[in-house]
């Protein structure tokens, strides 16, 4: 079939199965220009919590459609591809987590939403980039296990007083770029702000003009006067910021910023999931309830 005519049929099975289709910005660019809806992990955990739609479907990785699950578990849950995971999610395991906590006994957790089911019920609280240190600064505690990702967590312990015991998880895509490249490609392009994500190693962040999630980058560069921009995230989010600044430059930071989970999703995917209604994910009660509880936490916490 051509990208075309998958592109018209993934349309009319997604009417027919009363669906919705959800894109990370790290997708292909072809699935987010079908998407009905494209964003950032919690955007698209809100939307998954709020759609009338009877189905999801999540193109994504693995704790993303389990995101969608605890928030929405009367609805059908299908993840494309069944084995797009997520390899900073799978550096922490609830039961690694349970020891932590034993050692540091009533230590509050906050747990990047990049993890699992099981991680996010053993967590008292969760976070994405766009809201980590809001949700740091609303807990009374002054000492908190932060995991898995210890880039994330070194970055908003800059702005805190608090105590912070970093789990050493990290994201690889992020962890490729590195500082010396950053630098040479500032001075190949001055003045054009280096934009980068929070779970770029510390030696780069250091270097960035601007830190945020990707729903920041794309207000960042939309409400700059800057007509060039070098980018420190995965390489997907350039098909959003080129539609909506085409008189703009963007420059990838490096060309290893591609996630190759992220990349696992096709059209073809897409389209044999709303044909065969799998794979689905389903998170079951005694581990959902809960997670719930820390994605709620999160939830109510107002995002920028």
């Amino acid at each position: 079939m051509t990208q075309a005519s998958l592109k018209s049929d993934i349309k009319s099975l997604l009417k027919e199965r009363k669906a919705v289709l959800l894109a990370h910005n790290y997708m292909r660019d072809e699935v987010q220009e079908i998407a009905d809806i494209t964003g950032d992990s919690l955007a698209l955990s809100m939307e998954a919590a709020k759609t009338d739609a009877e189905v999801i479907v999540f193109c994504g990785v693995h704790f993303m459609a389990e995101s969608a699950s605890i928030l929405a578990p009367e609805k059908t849950v299908l993840l494309p591809r069944l084995d797009a995971g997520c390899p900073m999610a799978d550096m922490v395991s609830a039961e690694e987590l349970k020891k932590l906590k034993a050692t540091l006994t009533g230590v509050p957790v906050v747990t990047y939403v990049n993890s699992s089911a099981a991680v996010k019920a053993e967590s008292d609280i969760c976070c994405t980039s766009a809201n980590a240190l809001k949700v740091v600064q609303s807990m009374s505690e002054k000492e908190i296990i932060f995991a898995p990702d210890k880039n994330l967590g070194s970055y908003v312990a800059r702005f805190t007083d608090k105590k912070f015991h970093l789990w050493e998880g990290y994201c690889p895509t992020h962890e490729r770029l590195r500082p010396e490249v950053v630098k040479e490609l500032k001075a190949q392009n001055p003045g054009a702000p280096f934009v980068c994500h929070p779970e770029c190693n510390p030696a780069v962040v250091a270097l960035a003009d601007h830190v945020c999630s990707t729903t920041g980058m794309y207000d960042y560069c939309k409400k700059s006067s800057a007509k060039r921009f070098i980018i420190g995230t995965e390489a997907g989010i350039l098909w959003r910021l080129k539609r909506e600044n085409p008189e703009k430059e963007f420059i990838l930071a490096s060309p290893a910023l591609i996630c190759p989970n992220m990349k696992l999703t096709s059209l073809e995917d897409v389209h044999e999931a709303l044909v065969s209604m799998t794979p689905v994910v389903k998170v079951p009660e005694e581990v959902r309830i809960p997670a719930k509880r820390a994605l709620d936490r999160m939830l109510a916490i107002p995002r920028d």
